[in-house]
């Protein structure tokens, strides 16, 4: 294969409508890698023969160990194609296009590295193993580019497993590949169904707008006549039935191999091919037009062998007739493996691989043909008869969109779910979706992530192999040429008058050598720093190096540009081409261009947009989708002397890492965020040897955990006799204030409803915050305080917090409303709850519920209309002196004691879930004389209040039956049925719970669903594949919180318990365990603990 030159490919940069951003998206192990090598082998970057092996774009060294793919890289190749410019052409034209691929993972651990490189791209390639079908991440993918608006292709990878592995003959093999494709469809059908229920949801609250205000405007009118009030009517009806609900085809979104959207392929053997292929070969032969042809290979037609027609199956009339697809296409592809490899034979005929070569007009190698190696025969015959990177780029090029394609479609519905989207300058709007490249545009780029190279791979720092030189190498090699040259024409002239001289300037070459030789081994010796460089993508203008542009953060809004923190201009340093392990430099980027940015180190986190002005620009980061981390795991450096290393080492990973993040709890530990195991491996490598260059200990990793109540039936009796379970009424250390609170479990469907709908609160949170600053509108950048809490949730965002829909006020109170009521028992308790409650907690969002239940309703209420506000709050202020000290002084004190409370449990300090805080009674009792002095003292008293109220919901909380909830995974595993009983026997000992079993139809392979407790996950994938020989992997996907049964404190009191069990409860409380775990861990006090089991006398030499 010819090299293809960078400067090829810069050139065609700037022919938009001839450009592709693809990335390639799949289930781990399903062939992604493997495929790209195969199109990379075409611009002669790699070796045909290596492709499949190789795995270039594996630049790390871990991803080839393991074999899988840990980050996205992105390449550019050249294709180039014969097209004719019209039917009746006779010579057609050579046609060349610029392909911008991008190679994801697909492990659930690098879910954040899909959702950035799916921004950037305009299609999709959408791999699916044949013989595993459809799988998590599988379905994943395919989410993402339903959200991102992306164009997939489906490849149906591996095919050659259903001839080596499964056995299967031509006609089963078809069956599979049906039943295959409608599985991927109903995945497709699912996503548009659920959409269209959304649309159809909002186009009824439009109508029932609409009649209400006309209705409300007829009603304002004098009362009209029966006439008119019919024509009202009639107009109503006639605006209801213009403005229609618009139905749409879902047609254009399902996979069908007649629409050239599918592609048939074996990756590691490197051939594909669609059904255009296969009609284009068999025209000739079969006298069928080629255009029928395509809409007749794939499905139930068959051809009759005498009349050379097509027959539909109501046609077959009882003949047993093969199906097209099976007669002309996967019978040949059966044919070459059993000539080749022997299929069930076991051995090749080299007959019968003459009659295919001569028949297809294939000419072999005679080397190859003398071939021990059955598969060297097999792939170079498909490589000249099916090429893989033929059928899939061809595909690519015809039914994937151009950037100005892409974007017309594309642009405005990312625009309008971005941040602040009514206050985008028209200007800015236009120059996306019109795909505007001139140097006077707006210039915009999301930049999806940062990515670290190592000073000594950059372009202007890497020592040239090949290729041409600099004007200054080039004369610098020719200095040294005629200095060599000269020494060697005075050695070679003998001349004794010269030889004092040349051995002179000998010696000198070779001290210089020797001194150059030291400075390399100084340079080998000094570390190679790291440089961040943005993985961006240009969506409108063009951007060149020592460009100023603004820097906009992810919170960024446009209806408030210069809110802080404000974004900043930076000046871009240099523009790179990315070529997978290498770059290239440029000198300007045009729109529609997948690039590397160099001089945003320190300006983004990890991600952000380029814009060339502030007012009216776009945020395109605010809409990412990445998964948040969930594994947390405390560091620390073995050297205490390089922790400042440690330290510039993990924010520099936090950059560079999509979902990587870092924290410094109030203990002072340094702690890491990781999506999980592997993941966290992967990061503790690159701390080591490229981030921080020094030896790092890790932890036991930080499992989150949950703390509740229940109601259990065998429950210690109140502690207050008189008073209801739960109510605790607690007195400040001064006598002055007096605080009676309720602490009472909330109903599961309310707790379920407040965790789903995080996002909603946060929102309302921010308005109502937004409306007592008195700033107006929806779009300031929300700013939640953290109530000074020790340590940080570690689950926030990972399907726990901004969660759900952002809801207005009143559609968030119908629905929690309707929450309340699902809940049967205690009915009265929860009447007319929802207009008293007062906070969300903890963090203000959290899934618990602070209820002002005074008289004098000294709390504001959080979910309070405007008005009804306006009116409490002018009764209450008008009677009272400024000088007395009332209840609703202590308000916001008790409250941020609820913050504190929920924030951290009675058990182990973790966090509370499902509790409701009922404020009963606030009593101030300050003596007359005080009076005066008593607004002095509420700085002193504010502390008292905090302590006592957090101390009575911690009681309150105690006086329940306590629950431990365990954060849980959902783990999928594809198994034969030979180990099945293994992977059981790994799940049931780690605390794992079967959810289902399903055969693969056509397959040995059982799909197990699990839930396994995080707690128990660490080295279950290493267990797994050990146990089962790597027949099968788990993918663990984090599912939320489950309760555990079982009460922390539980000790055996009945007789038929202590007969059992003993006093000592031999059997294990495994709640007990969890919660002493992670006591001992923050060290905090372990009730019954021993430091010493058996204490001997100490023995000595003496005695």
């Amino acid at each position: 294969m010819p090299v293809v030159n960078p400067e090829k490919l810069v050139a065609l940069q700037r022919q938009a409508d001839d450009i592709r951003n693809i990335c390639i998206l799949a289930h781990v192990d399903h062939g992604k890698t493997s495929l790209t090598d195969a199109l990379i082998a075409t611009n002669g970057i790699i070796s045909p023969k290596l492709a499949g092996k190789i795995r270039y774009l594996d630049s790390r060294p871990d991803e080839q160990t393991r074999g899988i793919t840990m980050e996205s890289s992105a390449i550019s190749l050249y294709f180039s194609l014969l097209r004719r410019a019209a039917p009746d052409d006779a010579a057609p034209k050579q046609k060349e296009y610029l392909i911008n691929l991008i190679d994801s993972p697909g492990h659930i651990d690098f879910s954040s590295e899909v959702s950035t490189a799916s921004r950037l791209c305009d299609g999709a390639v959408v791999l699916v193993d044949a013989v595993e079908g459809v799988c998590s991440q599988t379905v994943t993918v395919l989410r993402q580019t339903w959200i991102e608006r992306m164009k997939p292709i489906l490849v149906i990878n591996k095919m050659d497993r259903l001839i080596t592995e499964l056995r299967m003959s031509a006609a089963e093999a078809n069956t599979h590949l049906s039943k295959l494709l409608e599985q991927v469809n109903a995945v497709m059908g699912s996503f548009f169904q659920g959409e269209r229920m959304e649309e159809d949801l909002r186009w009824r609250e439009r109508i029932d707008e609409r009649v209400t205000a006309t209705s409300a405007k007829t009603q304002e009118r004098s009362a009209p006549s029966n006439g008119s009030t019919a024509d009202v009517d009639d107009g109503i009806a006639t605006t209801v039935s213009d403005a229609g609900y618009e139905e749409k085809d879902d047609e254009d979104i399902y996979f069908a191999p007649e629409k050239n959207n599918v592609i048939f392929s074996s990756a590691i053997d490197g051939w594909a091919f669609t059904i255009k292929q296969f009609a284009g070969l068999w025209e000739k032969k079969l006298g069928i037009k080629r255009a029928i042809l395509e809409k007749v290979l794939w499905g139930d037609f068959y051809l009759d062998p005498k009349t050379k027609r097509v027959l539909s199956s109501k046609h077959l009339k009882g003949r047993n007739l093969k199906p097209m697809f099976v007669q002309l296409v996967l019978d040949n592809i059966w044919a070459v493996y059993e000539a080749t490899t022997g299929g069930n034979k076991g051995k090749g005929d080299p007959t019968m691989i003459e009659k295919i070569t001569k028949s297809l007009s294939i000419n072999l190698p005679s080397h190859v043909l003398r071939s021990r190696d059955p598969r060297a025969i097999l792939t170079t015959l498909f490589a000249a008869w099916l090429p893989l990177s033929t059928a899939l780029l061809v595909s690519v090029i015809e039914h994937l969109p151009s950037p100005p394609v892409s974007q017309a479609a594309r642009m405005s519905d990312i625009i309008a779910s971005s941040p602040g989207a009514t206050h985008v300058s028209p200007d800015v709007l236009n120059a996306m979706t019109k795909f505007q490249t001139k140097a006077d545009a707006p210039m915009v780029a999301y930049v999806s992530k940062m990515v670290a190279i190592p000073q000594s791979q950059l372009p202007q720092n890497k020592r040239r192999t090949g290729g041409t030189m600099s004007a200054e190498e080039a004369r610098e090699l020719a200095r040294k040429k005629r200095a060599e040259f000269a020494k060697a024409q005075a050695v070679a002239d003998g001349d004794d008058s010269d030889m004092s001289s040349v051995a002179d300037v000998l010696g000198g070459t070779t001290i210089s050598d020797q001194s150059g030789v030291k400075e390399e081994a100084e340079e080998e010796q000094k570390p190679d720093p790291e440089h961040l460089i943005g993985f961006a993508r240009l969506y409108s203008g063009t951007l060149s190096v020592g460009d100023e542009v603004y820097v906009l953060p992810p919170k960024f809004s446009p209806a408030n540009p210069h809110a802080h923190p404000e974004p900043q201009k930076v000046t871009v340093t240099a523009l790179y081409l990315l070529m997978g392990r290498e770059l290239e430099s440029l000198p300007s980027v045009p729109a529609g261009v997948v690039f590397g940015v160099a001089g945003l180190e320190g300006h983004i986190l990890k991600s952000g947009t380029l814009c060339s002005q502030l007012e009216g620009s776009v945020n395109l980061a605010g809409v990412n989708l990445g998964s948040q981390p969930i594994v947390r795991v405390a560091l620390e450096p073995e050297n205490p002397s390089e922790l400042d290393r440690m330290v510039k080492g993990l924010r520099l990973l936090e950059q560079s890492d999509p979902c990587a993040e870092y924290e410094v709890l109030e203990s002072g530990e340094h702690v890491i965020l990781t999506a999980g195991e592997l993941h966290l491996e992967r990061c503790l490598k690159d701390l080591r040897e490229r981030f921080a260059r020094c030896e790092i200990q890790a932890g036991e990793p930080i499992v989150p955990y949950r703390e509740s109540i229940v109601s259990a039936a065998e429950m210690n009796p109140p502690k207050e006799k008189d008073l209801p379970r739960g109510t605790v009424v607690g007195t400040t250390t001064s006598k002055q204030v007096t605080v009676r609170i309720r602490v009472h479990p909330l109903p599961t469907p309310v707790t379920e409803f407040l965790s789903k709908n995080t996002t909603a609160i946060k929102t309302l949170y921010a308005e109502r915050k937004a409306e007592e600053e008195g700033v107006r509108g929806t779009d300031t950048p929300l700013d939640v305080p953290q109530d000074q809490i020790a340590e940080r949730d570690g689950l926030e965002g990972a399907g726990i917090a901004d969660t759900g829909n952002v809801l207005s006020l009143a559609d968030f109170k119908a629905q929690l409303k309707l929450a309340f009521l699902e809940a049967k028992q205690e009915a009265d308790l929860w009447k007319d709850v929802v207009e008293k409650i007062s906070a969300f907690g903890p963090r203000r969002t959290g899934p618990n519920l602070f209820i002002d239940a005074t008289h004098q309703e000294i709390c504001n209420k959080f979910l309070r209309e405007e008005n009804d506000q306006e009116v409490s709050t002018d009764g209450q202020v008008t009677h009272i002196s400024a000088d007395t000290v009332t209840a609703r002084d202590f308000s916001d004190k008790i409250s941020y004691a609820f913050q504190l409370a929920t924030a951290q449990g009675p058990l182990c300090n973790e966090p509370m879930q499902g509790v409701a805080v009922f404020l009963e009674d606030v009593t101030v009792s300050v003596p007359s004389d005080e009076d005066s002095r008593a607004r002095e003292k509420l700085g002193r008293l504010t502390g008292e209040v905090i302590r006592t109220a957090r101390e009575s919901i911690r009681q309150g909380f105690l006086d329940w039956s306590p629950r431990m909830l365990l954060a849980m995974y959902s783990c999928e595993i594809q198994a034969s049925t030979e180990v099945l009983g293994r992977v059981y026997g790994v799940i049931t000992r780690r605390r794992g719970r079967i959810l289902s079993e399903a055969m693969n139809e056509g397959t040995p392979f059982f799909t197990i669903v699990s839930l396994l407790p995080v707690a128990e996950s660490f080295g279950f994938s290493d267990e797994i594949r050990k146990r089962t020989s790597g027949a099968a992997s788990p993918q663990l996907i984090f599912q939320g919180f489950e309760m555990l049964d079982e009460d922390p404190f539980w000790v055996p009191f009945t007789e038929e318990e202590l007969e059992d069990l003993g006093e000592l409860a031999d059997k294990e409380n495994v709640a007990k365990r969890y919660m002493e775990g992670v006591r001992r861990r923050k060290g905090l006090f372990i009730a019954g603990k021993k430091l010493v089991e058996n204490a001997e006398k100490q023995k000595t030499m003496k005695r």
